[in-house]
């Protein structure tokens, strides 16, 4: 059956659920629709809750958490920041909103995130070269935990504080410690593509009082106290609204629910893709100790055993109206960073060249994933 048979199957659609109408009803009717109110404070003490902090500052988008951060860590221009290249650009951007350089690192095969190995020798070449690393931006990609205990003893041995992108890993696990709870400062992203959405939004989370002080200051446009307006430092229109906090509100209710989904859809993937051939369900087993949330389930071609490519496989799905994409185009191959300073990359390179992120929203039933269980056999 073609694309004109189906309704599309996207890739990751937001998925409301049954009381988020109630929060963003009662923001209406009490005339709470700033920046400010009872769902924003509720919002963010729940996050507080799910993460295991003490301190969140809901914010207008991930990148937005990324970019108040960074600041908060003290960098600024001239500075270097290791990131991973195996990433979606809004994790590296804002080092350049600041004037910093990225260096990047490259990924490891058992989780795809951050190479231990490639960071160290990284550090140690930039200090050698008198560019002591300024942060460290730590990704947890697609979910699944990073390889923590060998980051953060690096980290600790050389001093350089971690700020943990968490944008795709709400709700995963290490060591039954919930991710962006690792880093000075951690991130957290509910755009809509997420595993819960506030349509658009993020958040900035950490258990240091006054980092969240200065964060919830900077994303306020820097105003000092006076009652008039007086700034001495600039400042940015970074806060979330009082009414998409509502729908926050709601979908935070439902945050094991939807992680148990996920993971539901990773192992159905898993048990019904196994015999193609050449096709692998990628990122699989987790980490002793962890639990990814399986935000995307993924998969790997090996071209040994089949002549598809991700593209091929890309455009097959679309002819029956299914969405897929490739895997992050690592960093350091994009032209926006070109010539920046990159430790391996062989390994994210060879990831996004046989990698597919298949359709894995919570919505989906066994009818939609039995579609592109289909939609596969019959391109391979």
């Amino acid at each position: 059956m073609r694309s004109q048979d189906h309704d599309r199957l996207f890739l990751s659609p937001p998925h409301l659920g049954r009381h988020e109408l109630n929060y963003v009803h009662k923001a209406i009717e009490d005339n709470w629709v700033a920046p400010a109110g009872p769902n924003l404070a509720g919002f963010e003490a729940d996050i507080c809750q799910a993460a295991g902090v003490g301190h969140c500052v809901a914010l207008s988008s991930g990148t937005a958490a990324i970019h108040l951060g960074l600041l908060l860590l003290g960098v600024g221009p001239g500075d270097e920041v290791l990131c991973p290249s195996f990433t979606f650009v809004a994790t590296a951007n804002p080092i350049r909103y600041l004037g910093a350089t990225p260096v990047f690192v490259d990924s490891e095969a058992t989780t795809w995130n951050m190479c231990p190995e490639r960071l160290r020798e990284a550090i140690e070449d930039r200090i050698a070269r008198g560019r002591k690393p300024k942060a460290l931006l730590l990704v947890h990609l697609y979910g699944m935990p990073a390889r923590m205990p060998e980051i953060l003893a690096l980290a600790t041995e050389f001093q350089i504080p971690i700020l943990e992108d968490a944008a795709e890993a709400l709700g995963s696990r290490l060591d039954n410690r919930p991710l962006g709870s690792f880093g000075a400062v951690g991130v957290f992203s509910f755009n809509g593509n997420k595993i819960l959405t506030t349509s658009g939004g993020g958040a900035l989370v950490t258990d240091q009082a006054e980092l969240a002080q200065k964060a919830r200051f900077l994303a306020t446009q820097a105003k000092d106290e006076a009652p008039h307006y007086q700034h001495s430092e600039t400042g940015y229109n970074y806060r979330l609204s009082n009414i998409l906090a509502g729908i926050g509100r709601g979908q935070m209710e439902l945050l094991e629910e939807r992680v148990k989904r996920r993971r539901e859809i990773f192992a159905w993937y898993h048990e019904h893709l196994a015999h193609l051939p050449g096709l692998t369900v990628a990122l699989a087993p987790e980490l002793p100790g962890s639990r990814s949330n399986r935000w995307l389930t993924t998969i790997l071609l090996n071209s040994a055993e089949t002549a598809a490519t991700p593209e091929s496989l890309r455009q097959h799905l679309e002819t029956h109206n299914i969405e897929s994409r490739p895997l992050w185009k690592p960093l350091h191959l994009q032209p926006l960073f070109a010539g920046v300073p990159t430790y391996g990359g062989e390994v994210c390179a060879d990831l996004f060249a046989r990698g597919l992120c298949l359709p894995s929203g919570t919505a989906m039933t066994d009818a939609d994933l039995r579609r592109v269980a289909e939609a596969l056999a019959e391109a391979l």
